[in-house]
């Protein structure tokens, strides 16, 4: 089944629920015209559908490879590379004063769900890149950012973020990887980083890893770490790539899904020549990675998206076709296309209806963005808050929907030919990489609802509470609101014990509140608006209330889990 950018979709959600319209009445976003808009939603629709769609089952099935010369990339991945830096789609929401369009970021958002949708492994290269830009945007010199934006706003160069480590996952302090002062204002960078994402390939001419690493006598744990900037290709007088910087591919990971993005071992320094800069102050690292961070568990979160999309499309267009058993009740006992079964337009409308709900919640996150780009405080604290929902709950919807999607396809889905096996094996690692989801739900319970003192929780919920509609919705709101107050002064085991049903709960909540917005635009008999409606009443009738049945769950004590000794799970 071809991919079909959502390209209505998309407008329609960055229109009543980012508020497109009261960006572009600013300066700073006064080019986001609705023609503009329009051009960009259909012109990145057009380009993805053409050039990156038909390299997705290439991608899944052969995959980049290591060679002794580095990262290889499937045939035509390069120059579909090309076609999109050409095609100025890297550029939409980069400064303007390094080549950017400088549009809002909800609508970048749009633009990379577009070619994630289309395939998602290689979007992922794209993706890392903006998280470069934003970290060196902030924290890099002014040299740096002359040097290095440029290439990167176009997408000429591509961006990677090195943290992991063999001995170091979600704990970052215990990072090994050494910068050590040259004495000429740069530093000598040696160590290994694995799980690097598009860490080496043939796409482009330079790419710049972001590395955390610790310097000499540096404090011990996330204190002592500090961020450099290391090319692939050091620059010559004229700021053109020229000698090799010491960075090698040791190996490439070999996968469940994401064949597309080569996944790398990389080694700095083996023969003592790789040379960094540093960005931002010494021992200031995380601070730096942080931006980039927080910009791509976003994007991750968009990722949810985005296999949503492609796994629903798939599931629709295949029972639309097949022909399966007369439907129960029948007459005249005629096979019927399974989208007749009862059971099947169950799983459908779940399918659009996770699927829109998880896209209003990472594209709102997407314009919280932009209002506190514009120094909108409020729009500040917010974005902290639901960062950790958009990545979690969009990409557990993510997984959902692909799975749902196999069963769709029944036992052909469980074939490879289908492509709806693709859907589920690239989900699989969205909830665990950037910040797993269980991260996410500790940081929501540990560190944001006590933002501004519970304030930016408790006006999250009095602005839902004035708007919600539906009874259940209206309870579940209650219930987010009891527990996260109870979760607020709870000890730390109870908490985080909580933290995950209360995480999904929140994420439920902000998703209906979201969606009644939607249902209440959607005031047209078109086709479009029809399915709209459909799909919200779906959410608010059967997806809230199960989420109101993880209040126990929420407001349960850590006891339960600590009763036996670790050693009784293997009995």
């Amino acid at each position: 089944m071809a991919f079909a950018a959502p390209v209505a979709e998309q407008r329609f959600v960055l229109d009543h629920v980012v508020g497109l319209l009261e960006l572009a009445a600013t300066d700073r976003f006064s080019a986001a015209s609705e023609d503009v808009v329009d051009a960009v939603l259909e012109g990145a629709g057009q380009f993805a559908e053409g050039e990156w769609a038909p390299l997705a089952k290439t991608g899944d099935t052969v995959g980049a490879t290591w060679t002794a010369d580095g990262v290889v990339m499937p045939a035509g991945y390069p120059e579909a590379y090309r076609a999109y830096v050409e095609g100025g789609w890297g550029t939409i929401g980069a400064p303007e004063r390094w080549g950017g369009q400088g549009l809002p970021f909800a609508l970048q958002t749009a633009v990379l769900e577009t070619l994630g949708g289309a395939d998602t492994g290689f979007a992922l290269c794209p993706t890392l890149t903006v998280g470069a830009i934003e970290a060196i945007q902030h924290h890099g010199s002014p040299e740096q950012q002359a040097l290095y934006l440029p290439h990167l706003a176009t997408g000429e160069w591509t961006g990677t973020m090195n943290l992991t480590e063999p001995q170091a996952g979600s704990d970052v302090g215990a990072l090994r990887t050494m910068a050590t002062a040259r004495g000429d204002g740069r530093w000598s960078i040696k160590g290994t980083k694995i799980y690097i994402s598009f860490g080496d390939h043939d796409m482009a001419p330079n790419i710049v890893h972001l590395v955390l690493a610790r310097t000499p006598d540096a404090p011990p744990g996330t204190r002592g770490i500090s961020l450099f900037l290391v090319p692939k290709y050091r620059l010559d007088a004229d700021g053109t790539p020229a000698d090799f910087n010491d960075v090698r591919v040791v190996s490439i990971e070999h996968k469940m899904g994401l064949h597309a993005s080569p996944t790398c071992v990389l080694s700095f320094g083996d023969h003592d020549d790789c040379i960094g800069e540093l960005i931002g102050p010494e021992h200031g690292g995380m601070r730096a990675m942080f931006t980039m961070m927080n910009n791509a568990r976003l994007n991750v979160g968009l990722q949810g998206v985005q296999i949503a999309e492609g796994a629903t499309q798939a599931a629709v267009a295949y029972a639309l076709d097949r022909i399966q058993s007369a439907r129960a009740g029948s007459p005249d006992k005629a096979p019927v296309r399974i989208v007749d079964h009862p059971d099947v337009r169950r799983m459908l409308l779940r399918m659009k209806a996770q699927t829109q709900a998880a896209r209003a919640l990472v594209y709102y996150a997407a314009g919280q963005v932009d209002r506190a780009n514009l120094g909108d405080a409020a729009a500040k604290g917010r974005l902290e808050l639901v960062t950790p929902l958009a990545k979690a709950h969009a990409t557990d919807i993510g997984n959902e929907v692909a799975s749902i999607g196999i069963q769709v396809h029944g036992g052909m889905g469980y074939i490879e030919e289908t492509g709806a096996a693709r859907f589920f094996r690239d989900a699989r690692i969205t909830p665990i990489y950037e910040g797993t989801n269980g991260i996410q739900a500790a940081d929501l319970v540990g560190r944001k609802l006590g933002l501004e003192n519970g304030g930016v929780f408790a006006a999250l919920i009095v602005e839902m509470r004035g708007d919600a509609d539906a009874a259940g919705l209206v309870d579940l709101i209650a219930a987010c609101d009891e527990a996260g107050r109870r979760l607020a002064t709870a000890d730390a085991d109870d908490r985080l014990a909580a933290s995950y049903p209360f995480l999904t709960m929140l994420s439920v909540a902000t998703c209906g509140w979201l969606m009644e917005r939607e249902a209440a635009a959607a005031t047209g008999d078109d086709d479009f608006a029809r399915m709209k409606r459909a799909s919200v009443r779906f959410y608010l009738e059967q997806i809230v209330p199960e989420a109101l049945g993880l209040v126990a769950a929420a407001n349960a004590s850590a006891d339960t889990l600590y009763a036996v000794p670790a050693e009784l799970f293997a009995a």
